[in-house]
């Protein structure tokens, strides 16, 4: 199966994120990147198939952030080719403008079954994976947790999750394009000793597509950063001390009386 996975990077939202002078964005500038969870799980997902069933995974990226690791890492992982898009600006383009960056990328490479991430945190005006099917000209299912090979030839089963955790199995009928919110196990650890000699080995293909912005969604008046929590309150003292203020905070809270 000719798979073509496409991996995004996303803002780090454990390191602390800062805001241009405007107000209006945030300073991408000052960010550190890391690859976008669903689209990890769209990875070991196509990695699963190709290991239960053969073929190839091809995974396709912007030239955003620190993308060159994440692709290096999909090579020891086990990708076979890595397809890099030339981004200009200091910002990514929104979903739908995205969307038709990599159709033009991945339409030539002629692929059976394409997994996105169902949801990335910074996209404001809707996921990438159904703008995606839709500029492919593709069927689309999504919010899809784990894939595999259907009895019925040319088709995968998938597992989708509706609301209020019920799931469907479907048989999805190929050429497709499947949203992954969870691959059928968690992503793959990798040692950095094979991601320094994917480093060595891997050649990426250069892709340079036309980017058309388009209309916005929506638009971001103003961002603030988040208010300052109320500080936990130190205890001191002897254990009989401590023990009776704890217990009156449980009275002020009405959790005892």
């Amino acid at each position: 199966m000719n798979i073509v996975v496409v991996v995004r990077q996303v803002p780090d939202l454990i390191e602390p994120l800062e805001i241009v002078p405007s107000g209006d964005a945030l300073d991408l500038d000052a960010a550190s990147f890391i690859l976008n969870e669903s689209d990890d799980h769209a990875l070991e997902q196509a990695l699963l198939l190709k290991e239960a069933g053969g073929g190839s995974v091809t995974v396709v990226a912007l030239d955003f952030g620190d993308v060159d690791n994440t692709l290096y890492t999909a090579v020891a992982k086990g990708a076979d080719r890595i397809v890099k898009i030339a981004c200009d600006g200091d910002t990514p383009p929104a979903p739908r403008d995205s969307a038709a960056v990599y159709a033009e990328a991945i339409k030539p490479l002629e692929a059976e079954l394409v997994l996105v991430g169902v949801q990335a945190h910074d996209e404001l005006d809707g996921g990438l994976s159904p703008f995606l099917a839709a500029a492919l000209e593709l069927p689309y299912v999504g919010v899809i947790r784990g894939v595999k090979a259907d009895d019925a030839p040319g088709t995968v089963a998938a597992c989708k999750e509706f609301p209020g955790a019920v799931m469907a199995r479907m048989s999805v009928k190929l050429p497709a394009v499947l949203g992954i919110l969870g691959a059928d196990q968690p992503p793959r650890y990798v040692p950095v000793s094979r991601i320094r000699g994917a480093m060595k080995t891997a050649q990426f293909e250069e892709s340079a597509a036309t980017l058309a912005a388009g209309e916005l969604l929506l638009s971001v008046s103003r961002l603030y950063p988040p208010a300052p929590a109320t500080r936990a309150e130190m205890l001191s003292g002897s254990e009989e001390e401590i023990a009776g203020r704890i217990a009156e905070i449980l009275a002020e809270k009405g959790l005892v009386k």
